[in-house]
Parts: structure tokens; C-alpha cells; sequence
């Protein structure tokens, strides 16, 4: 494989499409090797080497990849694959994806390049799932990579409860870690629950790596000023591994050195280098499993705009599903911009948790508020949905505890191991499961 491009190689964005196109050859001579391409594109992709070569290809879904499950995308000996993946978004069917050793060079060093770095003497958290998806494995093998030690805290097992997260939090002096946003404020509350101040009891913390799921600008603020450290996103996929990161002037950046990214618009049939629609990607250094032309579905804005940081890459604004709405009263309510009127409420409000169930003709929503700020908070909420919907919404406060019940955030579950012989006053019932 070619040697991986670096941050600062490059100062202009027509130096950053060289570093592109001078990759790309081997990118398709690699699909070339790969059944789905071989078969679809034919005998002409031998033949291809340029960008207006990659342009004319067809894009890539992922009902494709679904299709070709699970080695028909493969392009190597099977032999040399390192890793096998899925993702969570699968609506029942599998989407492979799979890595040789040398693409963990290209996929680690990318989720790490964030203005705040990793070195060895940080402590790493890693709160998402070390199943199938490549998520955990991500995080966990950049941090190595880094020398960093890693706490293999995985959000979907039952022997990492929240009490559990809150003890390796304080007593280990995590410096970093890696989740959802959402469980970031999940984590606050247990520590409340345990008798911690977030913000204040936990000093060895300095950054919160989070992803997964779009972050408004204030829920991102409240986090950041409940934790008291930078609150820092990262954007990928299984698919394709770390896509963007953010640069120290908190602007999401496109790994453009390491792939090609495209925008297309679903309505007009358009693609563009830069805009609104959907992102399609090409990553340049992917071996195993090329990728020519990866619709993610992602809703996202892309812009070329300079950035104070000097990187010279493209900006992103990663949607997902928030530009999704539902019709209220003649108003369209999405959860980006309905996020962004909860987590506007003085933080004295200590609102964290919320609902909402949006019907044709009513938006009821639900907050987590203490009695002493109840009044207030919901008639300030409700406002504000007032103001910027022109509708009158159903807003009720709940004690604390209602969403997200306490026991959720102190429990500590009975882990145990398979067996098969017990004794008298045992239940035998849970035999054969580990919980």
C-alpha cells in the first residue's frame, strides 16, 4: 500500500486533489480484484485511472453491500483479512464490511487525528459496542496506536452498568473516552446518583470523544459545561471507519486526503463536490473491501470554505436523521432543532432527559425537572416551541427518575458464568445465561 498522506503535506485544496488522484489508480486496480465490481463495471475497469474513470461508475448502496453478503466485495486471499464487521443499521439484513492489518494502519490513524490528541499518558475509556460493528475495535486500536491505556467499557455488555462506568470514571483517572452523547449526560446523573459532582470530582477527564448520533450546538454546550472539559465529535461508519473529526476551532473536517467525498441530491439528481445532500465516499486506502462511490445515506452540508485551523479540508455538517421531521399543525418538527429549544433552558433548570411524540394535530413533550424549577421550565419551553413553530405545544415536567429511572444508573448486575449442577436453594432457571 502507498504511504498514508499526513496533515500538512498539503496547504491548498488543488495540492489535496493531487495527493487524491495520485492514489486513486490503485484504489481501482484494487476494485478491480473485487467479484461485485468485477461483475458490474466488467472488463473496463482495468482500464480506469482517473477521477472523470471513478465518476462514471455507478454508486454504491447498501442493499449492495447487503446483496453481496457476506465475501462478494472481497478483494484480497481471505487469509489476509484481519477483521470482520457489521453494522447496527442492517433493518434485518447483514452489511458486511472487513479490514486487512494494513487498512487498521489508515482507520486508526484517521479516528485520531483530533485537536486533541492522544499520547501514553492517557487513560481511554472506550463506551461503545466491541461487537460486530467496528466502533469500539476503532477507538480501541487508535488509542493503541497512541500508547494510550485503554478501559474496554463496552455500552452494550451487561457487566458495565452505569455505576460501574461512574467508579472506573473516578478511581481509574480516565482522561479520555469515547461514547454517544447521550450517554455522556447518562453518566453525569449516575455520578450525581453516586454522590459526585461531575464537573468537579472527576479532574484527571479533559476531553469527551463522542459520535453516533447528531449533537445540537446546546446539548453539545450543556455537556461540555456539566463535565467542564471540551466536548469533541467524530463522524464514520462501519463501512468505511472515521470519516471526520474536528479541528480545535470546532469545525467538523472530511479526511479528504484519504478519501473522495461527494454530495448528491436525491431531488435533483445532482452530484457536487460541496452542498446539501447525501455523502458518497470513496476511501482511497481501503484494500480489502474497495468502495467505489459509497451512497451513505447520510444527510449532510459540505463546504470548502477556509477554516482558521490550516488543514485545508472540506467542512461538514452532519445531519443524520435531523432533518427529518414530522407535520404538527402545519409546522414541520424535527429533533435537531426540538433538542436545540430543550437544552436552551437555563442550565439551573437541570433539564437532561426529555420526550416527544409528535401527532398530526399535537406536539406533547416531556422534561426531567426538578419540582423547584417545573413552573418555569415548561412554560419556558413552551414558548419557545410556540415562538418557533407558531404552535402550542403539551408541556409537562416529571420528577427525576421518570425517563431515566435510578436504578438504571445505580444497579449493579449479578454477572455470572454458565453452569449446569446447583444446589437446593439455587434457581437453576439461569443455567445457561451469563446475566
Amino acid at each position: 500500500m502507498s504511504s498514508l498522506p499526513r496533515i500538512g503535506q498539503w496547504t491548498t485544496l488543488d495540492e489535496l486533489q493531487a495527493l487524491q488522484d495520485k492514489q486513486l489508480p490503485h484504489l481501482l486496480g484494487w476494485a478491480a480484484r473485487s467479484p461485485f465490481y468485477s461483475k458490474r463495471i466488467g472488463s473496463a475497469l482495468t482500464s480506469m485511472r482517473t477521477r472523470a474513470d471513478l465518476e462514471s461508475i455507478e454508486p454504491t448502496t447498501k442493499q449492495d453491500l447487503r446483496d453481496q453478503y457476506p465475501f462478494g466485495l472481497l478483494a484480497v486471499p481471505k487469509e489476509e483479512l484481519a477483521t470482520y464487521h457489521e453494522s447496527s443499521g442492517t433493518a434485518g439484513q447483514p452489511t458486511p464490511s472487513y479490514y486487512t492489518a494494513q487498512d487498521w494502519v489508515d482507520l486508526a490513524e484517521r479516528y485520531a487525528r483530533k485537536w486533541v490528541g492522544i499520547n501514553a499518558n492517557d487513560v481511554f475509556l472506550v463506551r461503545t459496542p466491541y461487537a460486530l460493528m467496528i466502533t469500539g475495535h476503532l477507538a480501541h486500536a487508535a488509542a493503541r496506536l497512541h500508547g494510550a491505556t485503554v478501559v474496554p467499557g463496552d455500552n452494550r455488555s451487561v457487566a458495565m452498568p452505569y455505576s460501574r462506568v461512574v467508579r472506573v470514571l473516578h478511581d481509574l483517572g480516565v482522561t479520555l473516552s469515547w461514547s454517544m452523547p447521550t450517554e455522556t449526560l447518562m453518566w453525569a446523573a449516575a455520578a450525581r446518583a453516586a454522590g459526585y459532582e461531575p464537573g468537579r470530582d472527576f479532574p484527571a477527564l479533559r476531553a469527551l470523544f463522542v459520535g453516533g448520533e447528531p449533537v445540537s450546538p446546546t446539548r453539545r454546550k450543556r455537556i461540555s459545561e456539566l463535565w467542564g472539559v471540551p466536548v469533541v465529535e467524530e463522524y464514520g461508519s462501519t463501512e468505511t471507519g472515521s470519516l471526520a473529526g474536528e479541528c480545535s476551532w470546532g469545525h467538523l473536517h472530511l479526511w479528504a486526503d484519504r478519501a473522495i467525498f461527494e454530495v448528491y441530491d436525491p431531488v435533483t439528481g445532482t452530484v457536487g463536490p460541496e452542498g446539501s445532500g447525501q455523502l458518497v465516499v470513496t476511501p482511497l486506502y481501503r484494500e480489502a473491501m474497495p468502495l467505489l462511490r459509497y451512497n451513505l445515506g447520510d444527510d449532510v452540508e459540505v463546504s470548502y470554505a477556509d477554516c482558521p485551523c490550516g488543514w485545508a479540508l472540506p467542512t461538514v455538517r452532519v445531519l443524520g436523521r435531523a432533518g427529518f421531521g414530522y407535520p404538527v399543525g402545519g409546522a414541520t418538527i424535527t429533533q435537531n432543532r426540538l433538542e436545540e429549544l430543550v437544552f436552551s433552558l437555563p442550565v439551573e433548570h437541570e433539564v437532561l432527559f426529555w420526550r416527544a411524540r409528535a401527532l398530526p394535530e399535537r406536539l406533547t413533550v416531556e422534561v426531567e425537572v426538578p419540582d423547584a424549577y417545573r413552573e418555569a421550565a415548561c412554560a419556558g419551553l413552551r414558548q419557545a416551541i410556540a415562538t418557533e413553530y407558531g404552535i402550542d405545544a403539551d408541556v409537562a415536567g416529571v420528577t427525576p427518575g421518570t425517563l431515566l429511572p435510578t436504578e438504571v444508573l445505580t444497579g449493579v448486575h449479578d454477572v455470572v458464568k454458565p453452569r449446569s449442577l446447583f444446589g437446593p436453594d439455587e434457581d437453576w432457571t439461569k443455567g445457561l445465561i451469563y446475566y
